[in-house]
């Protein structure tokens, strides 16, 4: 469920994504501007009703939903990120052999990772990212381990 800055910064960002002013939208929508800016602050108790209404002035549907069942997770971005880098799994096998751990433990740490690293970054992480997450656990692994070598 979104939080009302969150609904805010959602609108904000549709509307600019959009090249609109407030109050083209607000006009649109059927709404008034100090109502529209208000709720792009996080101020405000929007209706269903006028949610709608502007969501089909910003070009985007409402979807609303109550449930018991709990949302799906996200689809992992780090795991295909991983499989995808050559050089992914001889740093994870490195990784392992180092720290006595399984492959599969530090896959899973790093998948874990990447997908925290998404969130972060607001976008889903690159091979680049991932090449230099992968150098800055060798690094901080080899200070502490006494000298894990790169693959």
């Amino acid at each position: 469920m979104l939080a009302s800055v969150e609904l805010g910064e959602v609108l904000r960002e549709r509307r600019k994504a959009a090249g609109r002013t407030i109050a083209s939208v607000a006009m649109d929508a059927g709404l008034s501007v100090p109502y529209i800016a208000n709720l792009e602050n996080g101020r405000g108790n929007p209706t269903v009703s006028a949610l709608d209404r502007l969501a089909t002035a910003l070009g985007a549907q409402l979807e609303v939903s109550i449930s018991d069942e709990p949302p799906p997770p996200p689809p992992s971005v780090g795991a295909d990120l991983l499989a995808a880098s050559p050089r992914g799994e001889q740093v994870v096998a490195t990784l392992a052999a180092a720290q006595s751990r399984s492959r599969a433990a530090v896959r899973a740490q790093l998948t874990e990772t990447l997908d925290s690293l998404a969130a972060v970054l607001g976008r889903p992480p690159a091979i680049a990212d991932l090449d230099r997450l992968l150098d800055l656990l060798l690094l901080a692994d080899s200070g502490s381990s006494g000298g894990v070598r790169a693959p």
